[in-house]
Order: C-alpha cells, then sequence, then structure tokens
C-alpha cells in the first residue's frame, strides 16, 4: 500500500500504520479514508496529499 504525504506540513499517513489520533485502524488504504478526512498535524484535506515513497 501506498504512503501519502501532507503538502502543507509534512505528514506521512502510512496504512501499516493508520491514524489512531483519527480512529482510522492500520491497513486502511489512504483511498478508503473518508472524503472529510484532515491531516491531523494542521488539518489539511485529503486533496493535499500526494503519493510518497
Amino acid at each position: 500500500m501506498e504512503r501519502f504525504k501532507c503538502e502543507v506540513c509534512g505528514f506521512i499517513y502510512d496504512p501499516a500504520e493508520g491514524d489512531p489520533a483519527s480512529g482510522i485502524e492500520p491497513g486502511i488504504p489512504f483511498e478508503e479514508l473518508p472524503s472529510g478526512y484532515k491531516c491531523p498535524v494542521c488539518g489539511a484535506g485529503k486533496d493535499e496529499f500526494f503519493v510518497y515513497d
């Protein structure tokens, strides 16, 4: 699964870790996150993330 990076603050969403602070369990691909998902660090929307490898 691909990791995604917030272009605003640099937070990396790693599906292997999920986002416990936002209630996202490990194993959830970025594409399956709710449309209203926000970066837990800066609050940027999903459209502010890009594929990070």
